[in-house]
């Protein structure tokens, strides 16, 4: 062999040699790329979901009511008003400094506008016209409407035109009906009843005319306007919150009520052939009720179509811990039946739903079926327990706010109810919560509900953030990370995380990181997929009462052989049961709101981690 030849072998070796470790480095800087992206992709990538869960997973901000007199400091969304302008959701919420943005419902920008409300607006109104949002929101009760055409930059002007009616502006209602008038609908209180005045869109807003009286609550006629938890106050209910919807020819006003700290913060609907009334009560009132559940209440809200045609209800959801308005938002799917009686689905309504883009074979029936698998589950922890005494506005003994639960240990994190929490001694890297499922199940989703623990945060800082690592192991022993949010930047007080595909797990933990507030502080540790055994029973011996006092009505059946829980539906058609309660563990439910010169069909079904029963059979009460 010459030297030549031998020259050019040994140079093609360290061509090869060269690519080889070229190869080689490309492949490491892949894979690190790889582990850098699943990192990343839980901090400030959009969210590619499929599903979401109430209550909804925005960055709310932290109310400033009580900083100067006792530095309490709690998170609060509430009364939404959503609009979609332009193919884009705009979500308005009380004194929350700014809105959130979304093309999809399930990621949400806050927008921090040029020009807004010093204080945040309050209960705000908000609507499209001529290309244009406008707004009502002033926390003094009087004030001009503001408008941009460009709701992301938040250039709002206004004309200074000051709204001023006689007894102020309280939880407003801006309305442009197809012929681009505007009314503005307002209310919020236990004496006053909802009232309507067209306003002037083309001489600064102004009213024209003078206020018109519409309709008040009938609490003697109605049960669900009763006041207090369970509708067992005799306190005066309140009405508040118009918004109207227009179907096809006919006029939807929603109205909430009887309070919106309660289980039964509800919305119902009054219908008309004219903005300006005269209304008519539904008769299948309320039309969003959610009284049972992990989260509690559904009131105050609003109704928008999305950009598939399907109408969607955002309300207010209670916590009322730190203080009776300390609120969370959630939304459901709504719509109108052929006969045009509007309804708003909330059965399972914490638990994951599809979103709008998620194509469904019924719009109405959006719940995934994944079940809620870690009720009362063994948790275990290794934080000392806390003994500390919280510092909150407590009113119970007002009547107007339920006694506050002062017990923080960990199995208060998976009793599926938002006012208790468990808090941690410590809030940092060390801390974990491990859950056994007690058998091998599929797990789809997880959410995690941080709480405010004598926090001490106002307003919308730009540092707050939660971290911690998700594993699951099927011994105890081996553990997998399912959810690595160890770098995360964005601040998610209820982590809603969706699987790409289901996880089998007997064991789940989550491992804590940091978060921003002074305690690391979980109302509830939620896991959702399915078991791998038999669904429950129907309920058997299902029976009805009605009360002399038409408002209530009894229903009982047996307990149910494995059953978590169980849901009722109701109804004033046989074939449009829209209303719900769930509840966990114990048979029976007092039925406490309905209307008194209706008749009602009623149904019921039993639930546990492997699924949804056959319901029971249809019972009627005249």
């Amino acid at each position: 062999m010459t030297s030549k030849i031998k020259r050019s072998i040994i140079a093609l070796a360290a061509l090869a040699l060269l690519q080889s470790c070229k190869d080689q480095e490309t492949k490491v800087m892949e894979d690190t790329s790889e582990v850098s992206e699943k990192k990343d992709n839980s901090e400030v990538k959009k969210r590619d979901y499929q599903t979401y869960c109430n209550p909804i997973d925005i960055d709310y901000s932290y109310m400033s009511h009580y900083r100067a007199k006792n530095k309490v400091s709690y998170r609060s969304g509430a009364d939404p008003a959503v609009i979609n302008f332009k193919g884009k959701y705009f979500m308005f919420v009380t004194r929350s400094h700014g809105y959130w943005m979304s093309d999809d419902m399930s990621n949400w920008t806050f927008i921090r506008p040029q020009s807004w409300y010093f204080t945040g607006s309050n209960a705000p109104a908000a609507a499209v016209r001529d290309g244009k949002v406008i707004v009502y929101g002033d926390p003094s009760g009087s004030g001009p409407i503001i408008e941009t055409d460009n709701p992301e930059l938040g250039d709002w002007t206004t004309n200074f035109a000051v709204l001023n009616m006689p007894n102020g502006i309280q939880d407003p209602d801006l309305f442009v009906d197809d012929d681009g008038k505007v009314y503005l609908y307002e209310e919020s209180s236990n004496k006053w009843p909802i009232r309507v005045v067209e306003l002037d869109p083309e001489n600064y807003y102004v009213p024209l005319g003078e206020e018109k009286d519409l309709f008040n609550l009938e609490p003697e006629k109605h049960g669900w306007e009763r006041f207090g938890q369970d509708h067992n106050s005799d306190i005066d209910p309140y009405i508040e919150g118009p918004w109207m919807v227009k179907h096809g020819d006919t006029y939807y006003l929603e109205y909430g009520a009887p309070g919106t700290q309660w289980n039964v913060y509800a919305d119902g609907v009054y219908t008309s052939k004219s903005p300006l009334g005269p209304f008519e009560y539904a008769p299948y009132n309320p039309i969003s009720y959610k009284p049972g559940g992990f989260l509690k209440g559904s009131g105050h809200g609003s109704t928008v179509k999305d950009n598939n045609g399907n109408y969607w209800h955002f309300s207010t959801m209670a916590i009322s811990v730190n203080y009776k308005f300390e609120r969370r938002l959630g939304m459901y799917p709504a719509g109108f039946e052929d006969n045009g009686q509007m309804y708003v689905n909330t059965a399972y309504g914490d638990y994951p739903h599809y979103l709008p883009d998620t194509e469904v074979d019924a719009h109405k029936k959006r719940f995934t079926g994944w079940m809620l698998l870690s009720y009362n589950k063994p948790v275990t922890t290794n934080s000392p327990l806390v003994t500390k005494e919280i510092n909150v506005v407590d009113e119970s003994n007002s009547g107007y706010m339920l006694g506050q639960i002062r017990e923080f240990d960990i199995a208060k994190i998976n009793d599926e109810e938002i006012r208790s929490y468990w808090v941690s001694e410590a809030n940092n890297d060390s801390i974990y919560v491990q859950m056994d499922l007690e058998k091998p199940m599929n797990l789809n989703a997880i959410q995690i509900n941080f709480q405010d623990f004598n926090s001490d945060i106002y307003g919308r800082p730009d540092d707050l953030r939660q971290q911690f690592v998700i594993e699951s192991s099927m011994d105890g022993t081996s553990w997998d990370v399912i959810a690595d949010y160890s770098e995360n930047k964005r601040d998610m007080p209820h982590g809603y995380i969706e699987f790409k595909k289901p996880i089998e797990a007997r064991y789940v933990r989550y491992n804590h990181v940091y978060c921003t507030n002074n305690y690391l502080s979980i109302s509830e540790f939620r896991v959702f997929g399915k078991g791998q055994e038999a669904k429950p029973k129907t309920p058997a011996n299902f029976k009805v009462a009605r009360y002399a006092d038409r408002r209530n009505t009894d229903l009982t059946w047996d307990k149910v052989e494995g059953a978590t829980g169980y849901v009722i539906y109701w109804g004033i058609s046989k074939d449009k049961l829209n209303l719900s309660a769930l509840m966990y563990d114990k048979p029976n439910y007092a039925l406490r709101a309905l209307n008194t010169d209706q008749g009602y069909y009623y149904q019921v079904e039993a639930f546990n981690e492997n699924g949804i029963s056959e319901k029971s059979e249809i019972l009627f009460t005249e």
